[in-house]
């Protein structure tokens, strides 16, 4: 039995992989503390996991509220600066966390994390959610701004990805990341999101093969797990309302643009002008939408419902590009619009189109480009054939959430044989249970 330290930065959908799979440590008796952004704390409370904060309530929502964090030209930046100041408190945050028997699970921008591993030697595993953050230079990822176009040559696409790394990346993350490192004795790092952030211990890929194909220049020590599909946050699935619309008439589509801050009065008429021209029956996840549809049989408006549960009952589902809310349409086997806004959400959407399993439409959507989409993907063969294949793989597959947590069992197990833990430091009631 191991203490396993979670940290999650980021969005619902980069934290919620994190609670399935510290459930899944959990049930083999593991003990838990999740770090993450104080919103998720109830989360922690409700799986009995310890928890620890990142930054305040107050700073967490006044980031997610930024237009900045949504604009593909400010987004990295602005990410880069709630991410920054917060990596020498939680650094010593995890210093105080560790005992002899730690080992550190972490999301892309758990840096504290991987200094630990360097200053104090404490097992790490670094996760990546999406494949857009393994940068590499034999498929690289797709953004809005800067793709490295495949035609190039090989060698001509790592100088370019090279270029990306230094020029853009670690200038922007570089000073702040190595004056935390100077003041803990230790060198600059370079390439800090292609090469430094990945654990030597491993790297969990929280994605399967046949949607993003392993690199010859991924980390060698990586290990896909595939997609964690959880998705069980609210105790009440459907209310009345919802199960009499979904069992009245034909199937509905699903709009979201989820955490995305999105111009609402373009999206909803984008959504307007879809429904009206392909006739569909909608619901519509999202916060913000006022009374627009409440007198329309045939929308149906909530803040939020577990998909993994709606989506089976659905025809299809427009999205922003959320790598997990994609799994669960693979799950459920219905074909995707994806509305890229910013981040990772570009690769995924492109990934998504060429799975066959949907069409990718750089924002902002029309209402035009919408229809046109939805009515493509409501009568292609192969797009319903790719679904089909999507949803068998992912249903004769092993639980994702069980696969990653084993392979962090078996590195507390491998440095438990080793006898190379660090010392012990404090105890676990160090972590604030809730």
């Amino acid at each position: 039995m191991a203490h396993i330290v979670i940290t999650a930065i980021g969005s619902a959908g980069d934290v919620h992989p994190f609670i399935g799979i510290g459930r899944a440590l959990a049930q083999r008796r593991h003990r838990i503390v999740l770090c993450t952004h104080p919103q998720f704390a109830p989360l922690a409370e409700q799986h009995g996991f310890a928890f620890v904060p990142i930054g305040t309530w107050d700073e967490y929502a006044r980031a997610m509220a930024s237009p900045a964090l949504w604009n593909p030209r400010t987004s990295f930046r602005t990410l880069w600066s709630i991410v920054a100041p917060s990596i020498r408190p939680h650094f010593d945050e995890l210093a105080a966390l560790t005992t002899s028997d730690t080992v550190l699970v972490g999301s892309l921008w758990a840096f504290a994390a991987r200094l630990m591993q360097e200053v104090h030697g404490t097992p790490y595993l670094s996760v990546q959610v999406s494949p857009s953050t393994l940068l590499s230079a034999s498929a690289p990822p797709t953004h809005k701004r800067m793709t490295v176009p495949m035609w190039l040559p090989l060698p001509l696409r790592a100088k370019c990805m090279e270029m990306i790394e230094t020029g853009i990346i670690d200038r922007a993350c570089g000073p702040a990341l190595n004056d935390v490192r100077q003041g803990l004795g230790l060198p600059p790092a370079s390439r800090i999101l292609g090469r430094w952030l990945h654990s030597p211990d491993g790297v969990l890929c929280l994605f399967p093969e046949w949607f993003a194909a392993a690199q010859p220049d991924w980390p060698r020590n990586h290990f896909m797990a595939g997609f964690p599909l959880f998705n069980d946050v609210s105790p009440g699935a459907f209310d009345d309302e919802l199960s009499a619309f979904l069992s009245s008439g034909k199937r509905p589509v699903v709009f979201t643009p989820g955490s995305t801050l999105i111009d609402e009065r373009a999206y909803f008429g984008a959504v307007d002008e879809a429904l009206r021209r392909t006739g569909a029956r909608a619901i519509v996840l999202a916060r913000n939408v006022g009374d627009r549809w409440h007198a329309r049989a045939d929308v149906l408006v909530r803040d939020f419902v577990p998909m993994r549960k709606l989506l089976p009952h659905c025809a299809a589902l427009v999205h922003h590009g959320g790598i997990g809310t994609a799994a669960l349409a693979f799950e459920a086997g219905i074909a995707q619009v994806v509305t890229p806004f910013a981040h990772d959400q570009f690769d995924n959407a492109q990934r998504v189109a060429q799975s066959g399993c949907g069409i990718r439409i750089d924002s902002p959507a029309s209402g035009k480009a919408l229809a046109s989409a939805l009515s493509r993907i409501a009568t292609d063969p192969w797009v319903a054939a790719r679904c089909t294949i999507a949803r068998q793989r992912i249903g004769t597959a092993p639980d994702a959430c069980e696969a990653a947590a084993q392979y962090i069992e078996r590195l507390a197990e491998r440095r438990a044989a080793a006898g190379t833990r660090p010392a012990d430091r404090k105890t676990l009631g160090t972590a604030r249970s809730i």
